[in-house]
């Protein structure tokens, strides 16, 4: 992501940009109670669409109290605080689990698992951020 936007000339573009972002952002905070949504892939196109159809968007979604912190670790190569992994690793084999149980389809119930093991190893692999900077960071935002 660059610092300065680079917003579209168009009125319609701009707008077209600011609905896919706002939708982003929604998805993104669908991701926060899913495990198998990815939150931070969705605030980064978001601030990709904001980026260029509004300015003032693109700043706040930058600085948002919830959501600029995905936004920042991520672009500064930081990584994800262990209680966030732990609660990630945690929901998404309860949801994981739980639709297995109630899916009648093998193939799926097969599947799921699968998914899981390998977002499981993705999380794990991740970088971990200090907690303490952490908390740090997010009382400065």
């Amino acid at each position: 992501m660059e610092d300065k936007p680079k917003v579209a000339k168009s009125k319609y573009i701009r707008w077209l940009f600011n609905i896919l972002g706002t939708i982003s952002v929604g998805l993104g905070i669908i991701g926060i109670f899913l495990p198998v949504m990815p939150t931070t892939v969705f605030l980064l196109i978001a601030a990709w669409c904001y980026l260029r159809g509004s300015e003032n968007m693109y700043y706040w979604l930058l600085n948002n109290k919830y959501f600029g912190i995905y936004l920042k670790n991520y672009r500064e190569k930081r990584g994800i605080p262990l209680p966030a992994k732990i609660i990630s690793i945690g929901l998404l084999w309860i949801t994981i689990l739980t639709s297995v149980y109630f899916i009648e389809y093998l193939w799926l119930r097969i599947l799921l698992p699968i998914i899981a093991t390998a977002v499981t190893i993705h999380l794990i692999m991740l970088k971990t951020y200090k907690e303490e900077n952490y908390q740090e960071e997010y009382e400065n935002l």
